[in-house]
């Protein structure tokens, strides 16, 4: 059986260890909580780290389509909603963090923060839009929505995306090499579907 085609017996395994690696980063902020091996600031930490997995799977989903499109592996799909729902997971622990541990939920501080830090302002809505995302990711949300009303829907990660990645370029105030990698991925792969929808503009006008 080449690799473009996969039984379920050999999906399922890709799939656990997908969700194995995908844990990895939580393993590891939870071993460095409990032996004291977060750092000077663990807070800091904690909220760096969920910060840059939430972005890094956000990334590895949008880039589901065009290797499937590339490679013709179209199992790949099926690995979607899980990379979305950990990006979904590791985005909560960053707002938790930030609310619970950074804030004490001291609401008046954080909307202060909203309104005055650009790259809180940015990555609040960034955050609201990853909810109902979230929630619309089962059959059920599918069939109760319409295929086509959901694609529309599950779209907003575009914006997600974006929002993303300027939250982290203004978060960053020195080195911005991370930054800057994450943007241009995004662009690469926001321009892979661009190209894409063209061609099937000129192929749908030329019929």
């Amino acid at each position: 059986m080449g690799i473009k085609q996969l039984d379920e017996k050999t999906l399922g395994w890709v799939k656990a260890i997908i969700f194995l690696l995908a844990l990895i980063p939580f393993i590891r902020l939870v071993i460095g909580g409990i032996t004291d091996g977060l750092g000077a600031n663990p807070i800091e930490k904690i909220t760096r780290s969920t910060g840059y997995w939430t972005l890094t799977l956000i990334m590895v989903t949008l880039a589901i389509t065009p290797l499937r499109k590339l490679t013709g592996w179209h199992w790949l799909t099926r690995t979607r909603r899980m990379l979305g729902l950990f990006a979904f997971f590791y985005v909560c622990l960053h707002f938790l963090t930030y609310l619970v541990l950074d804030q004490f939920f001291d609401w008046g501080s954080i909307i202060k923060d909203i309104i005055k830090r650009p790259y809180i302002t940015v990555g609040f809505p960034s955050f609201l839009l990853l909810i109902p995302l979230a929630v619309t990711s089962n059959n059920a949300m599918i069939k109760k929505l319409g295929g086509k009303r959901w694609r529309w829907l599950h779209r907003l990660v575009y914006a997600v995306a974006v929002g993303g990645v300027v939250h982290y370029w203004w978060l960053v105030k020195k080195d911005l090499t991370n930054p800057v990698i994450f943007a241009a991925v995004l662009a690469i792969l926001l321009g892979f579907r661009l190209v894409y929808w063209w061609r099937g503009k000129q192929v749908a006008s030329s019929r």
